[in-house]
């Protein structure tokens, strides 16, 4: 191959031709990039991009290990208000805590529980349910729907093994 001052010249258009077509490729990418970012003005502010020059940062709401452990408490005392009311004796008695479970047959706190869904039915779910939690102690008061006289105030729970348990023995 004989290398010209022609083929130098064709080689140079070319080369540069694709050098102008790289360099237009990368603007038009950088500015779609650039209008696919939130500029701040936009209407929906909530998309606006935490790195955005000038714009503070959004703290995301992280729960608290309390208010984690006041809402798992929560849900316990709602599900063993459930069992207490729907009969089910075996599985409410697991949910009592150690020095309960002490004071309480089995046996004879199963046929109270199947006594109450008797008297009253299960149609009587924990409503306006709240609970504190201080260490591995909490209190939950709520509502036994239909059932005024099972309202609980301050009920207290332990925490044993990581599970929630009904302490008022």
């Amino acid at each position: 191959m004989r290398i010209t001052i022609r083929w130098v010249q064709r080689h140079f258009e070319y080369v540069t031709a694709q050098f102008a077509l790289l360099c237009l490729l990368s603007l038009l990418a950088l500015a779609l990039t650039a209008c696919s970012s939130s500029g701040g003005d936009s209407a929906d502010p909530e998309s606006s991009s935490p790195a955005t020059v000038g714009a503070p940062a959004t703290p995301t709401a992280t729960p608290t290990p309390a208010a984690v452990a006041e809402t798992d408490l929560a849900r316990v005392a709602e599900t063993y208000t459930d069992l207490y009311f729907a009969g089910v004796g075996k599985s409410a008695y697991a949910f009592l805590s150690k020095r309960c479970q002490a004071k309480a047959d089995p046996a004879v706190y199963s046929a109270i529980i199947e006594q109450a869904a008797k008297d009253y039915g299960p149609d009587h779910p924990a409503t306006d349910i709240h609970a504190t939690v201080s260490g591995d102690m909490g209190r939950v008061s709520y509502k036994v729907k239909g059932l005024p006289k099972f309202d609980q105030q301050g009920q207290p729970w332990t925490l044993e093994g990581g599970d929630w348990k009904y302490d008022a023995c």
